[in-house]
């Protein structure tokens, strides 16, 4: 199965639903489940932003709306990306290696980050030329025709389409198929728990270990992501987090320690964390590219505070791609970018020779078991 783009999804979309073209606009814009009345106004409750809105307005994402007293989700059954990617794209390195997932993403974002990299589609509306119809009934079969073992909630934050994203979990559950939420995390408790009952694996966007990088590039607030943290690792959702790291602005020795031990101590040393490299992008084309001995530094700092799995992205670095075992240092998945060259995990999830076991799934070809969570994760 070749890699798809967002554009060249459109053509096999267009094959497979072919049927769905047909249906009315307005059967796909959908009532939204998480806000409630405030007096003439209605308060969405989806993340912590809590938008206040009169009839006719969008919230900060601009995919839910107030629409005649009633809030709707504009982007249900709508989204702008669909495409074929490898696993360790989103990235996770301990959740089914080496497999295709069909990654699927709507306009719109609850966040303002100064240097995203999507800003095409978190700072554009619903309707626009990338949108596509597609409903959570039709993913399980693209998933099927194209070879994918799981679906990635992605491209932009399913925080502000969690009821297409609970919908479409909820079809995938009933046939075995994982969904894996590429996420920053900041979601309103309401939301948060159902969405995360399920999700299977999240890639969890730790942006900065500070209240004031949050506030002045992000126009978000730390405290409500690391609740979500803390709750899917509660509810064994396996979880890996993601640090983009950047230069001036959380790279700083004392920030990275501050993180990695937070880490350990809260969540525990088994939670994988990556370490990306930035690249100048969206409003901040100023800000150098981040250097591979930073993240080498960085990676250093994270394992020397207990961590055990640490990785390094967006750079060619060999040492920061491998998984190695805890106990013995016995090399165990080798990568090369994003292609898995060797897994010495499948099948067993134990080190062939101390047989430490690892946490994580590592087969493929594991199935789900019949209480809709995966097992063997840990």
């Amino acid at each position: 199965m070749s890699i798809a783009s967002p554009f060249a999804a459109r053509r096999f979309l267009s094959r497979r639903l072919r049927r769905y073209r047909r249906q009315a606009m307005t059967d796909l814009i959908h009532p939204a489940r998480f806000f409630h009345a405030d007096g003439e106004h209605l308060l969405c409750t989806a993340c912590p932003r809590h938008c206040r809105l009169a009839d006719g307005q969008h919230g900060f994402c601009y995919v839910r709306k107030n629409q005649g007293g009633r809030l709707d989700l504009i982007a249900y059954g709508r989204p702008s990306a669909v495409a074929v990617d490898p696993i360790e794209k989103k990235p996770l390195f301990h959740f089914l290696p080496g497999s295709n997932i069909l990654s699927i993403g709507t306009a719109g974002c609850n966040l303002g980050c100064r240097y995203c990299q999507n800003s095409d589609l978190s700072r554009s509306r619903s309707i626009h030329d990338r949108s596509m119809e597609l409903p959570p009934a039709a993913v399980p079969g693209l998933c099927e025709e194209h070879g994918a073992d799981s679906v990635a909630f992605t491209y932009n934050d399913p925080s502000v389409f969690p009821e297409y994203a609970i919908d479409i979990a909820r079809a995938c559950r009933e046939v075995g198929i994982a969904t894996v939420a590429v996420t920053a995390g900041y979601l309103g408790p309401e939301a948060r728990a159902e969405l995360f009952e399920v999700i299977d694996a999240a890639n969890i966007d730790l942006k900065a270990f500070s209240e004031d990088f949050y506030r002045k590039l992000s126009l978000a607030s730390l405290a409500p992501v690391l609740e979500t943290i803390e709750h899917c690792v509660e509810a064994k959702v396996w979880v890996e987090l993601t640090t983009l790291v950047i230069p001036g602005h959380n790279d700083s020795d004392e920030e990275l320690a501050a993180e990695a031990r937070w880490i350990a101590s809260t969540l525990g040393r088994d939670v994988p964390l990556h370490l990306t490299a930035f690249h100048p992008s969206f409003k901040m084309l100023d800000v150098p590219p981040t250097r591979p001995e930073t993240l080498r530094r960085a990676r250093r700092i994270a394992l020397d505070e207990g961590l055990r799995y640490v990785y390094t992205g967006n750079v060619v670095d060999a040492d920061g791609d491998t998984t190695r075992c805890h106990a013995c240092g016995s090399v165990l998945i080798e990568r090369s970018w994003f292609a898995v060259a060797r897994n010495e995990l499948a099948g067993t999830g134990k080190c062939p020779k101390c047989h430490a076991s690892i946490p994580g799934l590592f087969d493929a070809r594991s199935k789900r078991s019949s209480t809709g969570r995966r097992r063997g994760l840990l």
